[in-house]
């Protein structure tokens, strides 16, 4: 059911049903690398390519997330899914590998909770009775498709990103226990002049807040009715550049204002530059922790802001400034 302008309220309460995560060994010498399923030493995950390496961590990270819902593939009726790379081929052929209809999804980085939505949606209207929602990204995939390859050891400014390795998915269907999925605001494309594909985080922190504060707007609260905010990867430099315009929008989140991007790494370890970043960053770092915190109790109502930045490699050839946007999806404890 839509409310206000932008958000889709689900009455029935869908549930995430399973999670599954798959990542790097950088990503799992963080401070979250305790609550990931599995973790790969090595960065081609026994493939040929960096991009054979992606697709076989998302296959990994679908295969779990079914696995821990008590279903079997043959029981997702739809699998919705996007990356980074062109054409979206790791979720293609990942889809290929698992043998379920599919429905391709592209926000950048902000893919994850795109498909949450949709996910939710489609189980909300009946048209599903079980959807997979999954996306991925690969440092070294990414880097050669959007800069240079990594063999080339180019060099990156500290506002850079770090682009996660992983692949994060989850259940969303019907039942009676798990994080329920209770609304979801999609964004507008915002585009504020940024240039330079290495400032991701000020490029897109303007279309968080437009998000934030369409959300607040149309489900009537404040706030102070969410234990926690989480952006999907601002960063060390987007972070605070979205607090600032919450404030000057009245809006004051204080300690319950987190970035993705920054959970991921401990800002200490090497070439994380000002944090994480990818479709996967937003996706593992939610499902394996952030729910997580759900069901343990610490919260009660979150909002996840995944944030995506729409440039491509032709576009940042041509100085193109790089449109953004971010979809925002509230969860809440598991019960009724």
């Amino acid at each position: 059911m839509l409310i206000g302008k932008q958000t889709w309220s689900f009455v029935s309460g869908p549930r995430i049903l399973g999670t599954g995560t798959v990542v790097g060994a950088k990503e799992g010498r963080g401070p979250l690398g305790d609550r990931f399923d599995l973790i790969h030493e090595d960065p081609y995950a026994g493939q040929e390519s960096w991009e054979k390496a992606e697709r076989k961590m998302l296959e990994q990270a679908q295969e779990k997330a079914v696995l821990k819902a008590g279903l079997s593939m043959e029981a997702i009726d739809v699998m919705i899914a996007g990356d980074l790379l062109p054409q979206i081929t790791s979720a293609g052929f990942a889809a290929r590998t698992a043998g379920r209809p599919m429905l391709g999804v592209f926000s950048a980085c902000a893919t994850s909770m795109q498909a949450v939505a949709l996910a939710a949606a489609l189980v909300e209207a009946k048209a599903a009775r079980y959807a997979l929602a999954a996306t991925s990204s690969h440092n070294s995939s990414a880097e050669r498709v959007f800069r240079f390859p990594t063999e080339y050891g180019g060099q990156k400014p500290p506002t850079a990103h770090c682009t996660v390795t992983g692949a994060g998915a989850a259940v969303v269907g019907a039942g009676m226990a798990g994080v329920r999925v209770t609304s979801a605001t999609i964004g507008k494309v915002v585009d504020l002049g940024v240039k330079s594909p290495w400032e991701m985080g000020a490029a897109m922190a303007p279309a968080a807040v437009d998000t934030i504060v369409q959300h607040l707007a149309d489900t009537g609260r404040s706030a102070d009715d969410y234990d926690l905010i989480a952006t999907g990867d601002l960063a060390r430099v987007g972070q605070p550049i979205a607090g600032e315009l919450l404030s000057q929008r009245g809006i004051d989140l204080q300690d319950r204002f987190q970035d993705c991007g920054i959970l991921m790494y401990d800002e200490h370890q090497p070439e994380v530059f000002s944090g994480g970043s990818g479709p996967a960053c937003c996706a593992c770092v939610t499902f394996a922790h952030l729910l997580r915190q759900l069901e343990e109790g610490v919260y009660g109502r979150i909002l996840v802001v995944a944030t995506g930045a729409l440039l491509s490699p032709v576009t940042a050839q041509q100085h193109e400034t790089v449109p953004c946007v971010a979809h925002a999806v509230c969860f809440e404890a598991g019960a009724s």
